[in-house]
Order: structure tokens, then C-alpha cells, then sequence
């Protein structure tokens, strides 16, 4: 269920690489996994949405992918899309089961936080079979290995020294 974490400092374009690795698994691995999209913010949530809108590869109003409240969430979850775009608040239930799929992969933006209290333990009780990926842009302490050891090692490190030398902060 750890799949890891990608560490990119902020405004570094961690949507676009969520949006290039999850297509990227389509495309090589194939199969019918579904890319559960988390966050722990409002505006979060509707910024990757619209980031995976603008490539092409989701419309809302054409085939939901936004679930407006945790029933709709499950019944989302259960017809297999490729993407579900939600909220951790969402998990607010703590014996609420969602779905037992072994090919739900949950891409947690902003993994750094609300990710170590009540709700995200309910998703996991509420997920079993799912794995995790974290990205995060805040820098993590050195002695800090609680996100490693919510979501697995490192997959990919993007400092801030490289996105200013690269141009991309």
C-alpha cells in the first residue's frame, strides 16, 4: 500500500507530474485502476481538477469525477473511472466502508498534512486494499520520517535550488 513520495518544492508543478505519472500508469501498466485524488482544501481540490481538465482527461460535467458528498463518493468509486477528484473531509465516518478494490491508487496532494489524524485513518479503514502515493512541496524536517512512513521512501526529490535553476520557481 506505500508507493511513496514525491518531494517538489512549491509552485514546481507537482499537478502536471500527478497528471504525467497517472497517465503514464495507464499507459504502460493499463488495467482499471482508478486514481482517488485527495486533498485537504477546498481550493486545492478545484486547482487539480482543473489541471487534469485543461490536459483533456477529465470533464465533470460529462462524466462526474467530483463526488458532492461521501455517498456519491462511494457509488463513484464502484463504477471503476480513472479518476475521483475529493477531499479527505470526506472520510469523516469511522466505520464507513467505500470499496475493497485492490486496483485504487489514492494520490494525496499536500501528504505533509491531515494525513496523520481521524480522517485519513478512516479512509485507510475505509480503503483497505488501496495504495498511496504522497506528494508534498513543504520541506520535511530531517529528522522527520513520519511521511515516509505513512507513504514509503522517496520516488523523486525536486529542491528549490533545482526548480530556481531550472527556472521553474
Amino acid at each position: 500500500g506505500k508507493l511513496g513520495v514525491f518531494w517538489h518544492t512549491q509552485g514546481s508543478g507537482k499537478s502536471y507530474s500527478m497528471v504525467m505519472l497517472t497517465r503514464k500508469v495507464h499507459r504502460k501498466i493499463g488495467g482499471n485502476f482508478t486514481f482517488l485524488m485527495l486533498t485537504d482544501r477546498d481550493d486545492l481540490d478545484t486547482q487539480l481538477y482543473k489541471t487534469f481538465a485543461g490536459c483533456g482527461i477529465v470533464d465533470n460535467d460529462r462524466d462526474p469525477c467530483r463526488p458532492t458528498n461521501e455517498r456519491h463518493l462511494k457509488e463513484l468509486l464502484g463504477q471503476h473511472k480513472s479518476y475521483v477528484f475529493t477531499l479527505i473531509q470526506k472520510f469523516h465516518r469511522k466505520d464507513e466502508f467505500y470499496t475493497d478494490r485492490n486496483d485504487l491508487i489514492v494520490i494525496t496532494d499536500e501528504a505533509h498534512r491531515a494525513q496523520y489524524g481521524t480522517l485519513a485513518l478512516n479512509m485507510r479503514n475505509g480503503l483497505p486494499n488501496a495504495s498511496y502515493i504522497g506528494f508534498t512541496g513543504t520541506p520535511l524536517f530531517k529528522d522527520d520520517e513520519i511521511t515516509k512512513q505513512v507513504f514509503g521512501g522517496y520516488i523523486s526529490k525536486y529542491d528549490f535550488d533545482r526548480a530556481v535553476k531550472d527556472g521553474a520557481t
